[in-house]
C-alpha cells in the first residue's frame, strides 16, 4: 500500500520510511509561527518553564498582524512582548509595521515555508501553507512554546481524504467557491482531524492564490491540515523564493484515503455562506434579497494580488451603493505595492472603498471594521460565526471577491455578472 503526501511529510520529518494513520508521532519543525495574539502566550510558557534559548533563531516567526496598527494600549503591549523576545533571542523573522502583513500572506511571500517543509503555527489557518506542497497545521500557544525550545512537535497522523474537482471552472469561481461548496457538502466536522487532500482539473487550473484560499479553509471543515501535489506552478512560485531546499513529495497511486469525493464544477455558480457557519453554503442566487451594510475584502483568505485585481475589475468606473461602506485590506505590503502600481487602489478609491494597511483587523472583530448591532457584512474572510465580526447580533455573510465588490455596487448579494 502506498502513502499519501501528508504521510510522506510527516516520515520524513521523524527520520521514517513511513508512518501509519492513527499513530502518534515526535517530529521536527521546520517553521514555528505565533502573532500578537498567541505568541505572548507561549512566550509567557516558555520563560515560565526556565527555558533561556529557543531551539533555532532562524525557524521561528513573529507575526504582529491581528491588532496593528496597535488599535489600543493592550495591543501595544501585546507587540512589545514579542519584539523584546525577538531582540532578546536574534530572531530572524520578526516583522515591524511597515513590513509586516497577514501571517499566512507573508511567509510564503517571503520564502519562510517551501514544498516538504512541516510548520506548526498558534493559528488556526496556518494550514495556508498546504498550497505550496507541506504539511501546515494549527497549535495551541504551548505547544507554540514547547517547539521553540525544542524544535519539535507531538502529533497524531491524520487520516487523509481526498476531494477530486474535475471540469473548468466558470468565470467568476474560484477557490473560495470551492471550498465554500465542500464545506457545505460535508459540513463543519467533516473532515476532523483529517488532512485534505485537493486534487483535480479544476484545482490545476487555480493561480496559487486560490490554491492557498482553498486549503486555508480547510480548518473550516475541522481538518489537521489541507494539502495539494506541488506542481508546476508550484516549482516556478518557489524557484529562487525560499530559504531553505524545497522537498516535492506526491501521494502514491495506491495511497489509502478514509473517503473520496469527486464534484464536476464546471457549472458551479460562485458559492456565498450564510451566517453562522462556513457550511451554509449555496449559490450566490439564492441570496439575492440579503441586504448588506459592509463589504470586506481581504484577509489571509482572499487579500492576494488576483483577489484585489477581481475587485478592481467589477469595480472600474462604478460606484458603491450609498449606504454602504467597503473596506479593502491588501495582505502585504507588497501586494498594497504592486496594487498601486497597478492602478487597482486608484480604482477602490473612485468607488469609494477605503483601503487599509494590511492588517487581520475586521476578520475577528478586532478593529477597522467592526460591526454594529443588527448590521450585516459580506466578506471573503473565512469565519462568519456569531459576533465573528462585531455585536453579537449582527451578521457575516462569506464569499469571493468578485461577489462582494458586485454585491458593494449593489447594496445586496449579487452575481458578478449582473453589475
Amino acid at each position: 500500500m502506498g502513502n499519501t503526501i501528508t504521510e510522506k511529510i510527516l516520515a520524513a520529518h521523524c527520520d521514517r520510511d513511513s508512518v501509519e494513520p492513527g499513530e502518534y508521532i515526535m517530529a521536527r519543525v521546520d517553521i514555528a509561527l505565533g502573532n500578537d495574539v498567541t505568541a505572548p502566550v507561549a512566550i509567557e510558557e516558555f520563560e515560565e518553564a526556565g527555558f533561556d534559548q529557543v531551539f533555532d533563531s532562524d525557524r521561528i516567526c513573529l507575526v504582529p498582524d491581528h491588532f496593528t496598527p496597535c488599535k489600543d494600549i493592550q495591543a501595544a503591549g501585546l507587540v512589545k512582548t514579542m519584539r523584546d523576545f525577538a531582540r532578546r533571542h536574534d530572531i530572524s523573522h520578526y516583522y515591524e509595521m511597515g513590513r509586516v502583513g497577514i501571517e499566512h500572506v507573508l511567509l510564503p511571500e517571503q520564502g519562510v515555508v517551501g514544498p516538504g517543509d512541516l510548520v506548526i503555527g498558534a493559528d488556526s489557518h496556518t494550514c495556508t501553507y498546504g498550497a505550496l506542497g507541506c504539511f501546515s497545521t494549527g497549535v495551541g500557544s504551548t505547544d507554540l512554546a514547547a517547539c521553540m525550545a525544542a524544535g519539535d512537535v507531538w502529533l497524531r497522523v491524520p487520516e487523509s481524504m481526498k476531494f477530486d474537482y474535475a471540469g473548468s471552472l466558470p468565470r467568476y469561481v474560484g477557490g473560495k467557491d470551492l471550498i465554500l461548496y465542500t464545506i457545505g457538502q460535508i459540513g463543519v466536522d467533516g473532515a476532523l482531524y483529517r488532512s485534505m487532500e485537493f486534487t483535480g482539473d479544476a484545482v490545476e487550473e487555480l493561480p496559487l492564490d486560490g490554491r492557498f484560499t482553498m486549503c486555508n479553509m480547510a480548518i473550516e471543515a475541522g481538518a489537521k491540515n489541507g494539502i495539494m501535489r506541488p506542481d508546476r506552478e508550484v516549482r516556478d512560485y518557489c524557484g529562487g523564493r525560499l530559504e531553505r531546499e524545497p522537498h516535492y513529495f506526491e501521494s502514491d497511486p495506491d495511497a489509502e484515503y478514509t473517503t473520496s469525493f469527486r464534484w464536476d464544477v464546471s457549472n458551479l455558480s460562485p458559492q456565498v455562506a450564510a451566517p453562522p457557519l462556513p457550511s451554509k453554503a449555496g449559490p450566490v442566487e439564492d441570496f439575492a434579497q440579503v441586504e448588506v451594510d459592509q463589504v470586506v475584502i481581504g484577509s489571509c483568505t482572499n487579500g492576494r494580488i488576483t483577489d484585489l485585481r477581481a475587485a478592481a475589475e467589477i469595480l472600474e468606473g462604478r460606484n458603491i451603493a450609498g449606504d454602504v461602506r467597503l473596506l479593502i485590506f491588501p495582505g502585504t505590503q507588497a501586494v498594497y505595492r504592486q496594487a498601486m502600481e497597478e492602478g487597482l487602489l486608484e480604482t477602490f478609491v473612485d468607488a469609494g472603498a477605503a483601503v487599509s494597511t494590511p492588517t487581520c483587523g475586521p476578520c475577528l472583530g478586532g478593529h477597522m471594521g467592526v460591526l454594529a448591532e443588527g448590521e450585516t457584512a459580506l466578506a471573503t474572510t473565512n469565519r462568519n460565526f456569531r459576533g465573528r465580526m462585531g455585536h453579537p447580533d449582527s451578521e457575516v455573510y462569506l464569499s469571493n471577491p468578485a461577489v462582494a465588490a458586485a454585491s458593494a455596487v449593489a447594496g445586496r448579494i449579487v452575481h458578478p455578472a449582473t453589475v
